[in-house]
């Protein structure tokens, strides 16, 4: 398969992106490659798929409280298949409202995603 373009590999990180917000785990992993890679912010390594839905079941089960992530900036490198997304993460729970900054570097190739890299600048980024 022929690399994404600039304009193809922008609207697949926003629509991976949308999965997480509207709580779609299977829309989720359908962007994920089988031998993905998903580092969490903790550092944690999850390798394949099935290591990486577990890793977002409490996420989407909503163990953390209801999250909404909004864009603040996007850079796409289409020749490297590269996207790096910087968000904002709302994060709704029965303590109250919270959140935090972030980013992900997602590697993209054959229109899957085959690495999902995130960091968060947060002093407690889950309310546990």
């Amino acid at each position: 398969m022929a690399p994404l373009d600039r304009r193809a590999l922008a609207d697949l990180v926003v629509r991976f992106t949308e999965a997480f917000n509207d709580n779609d785990l299977d829309g989720v992993m359908a962007y994920m490659a089988d031998d993905a890679v998903y580092e969490e912010f903790t550092g944690t390594i999850n390798r394949g798929r099935d290591a990486i839905r577990a890793a977002f079941v409490p996420q989407f089960r909503g163990d953390y409280g209801k999250m909404r992530f909004e864009t603040e900036d996007l850079f796409v490198d289409a020749e490297s298949g590269k996207a790096l997304i910087r968000w904002v993460c709302s994060l709704e729970t029965k303590r109250g409202r919270g959140g935090w900054r972030g980013l992900d570097i997602l590697h993209v190739a054959d229109g899957r995603v085959k690495e999902k890299l995130t960091y968060a600048k947060a002093k407690v980024p889950l309310i546990e």
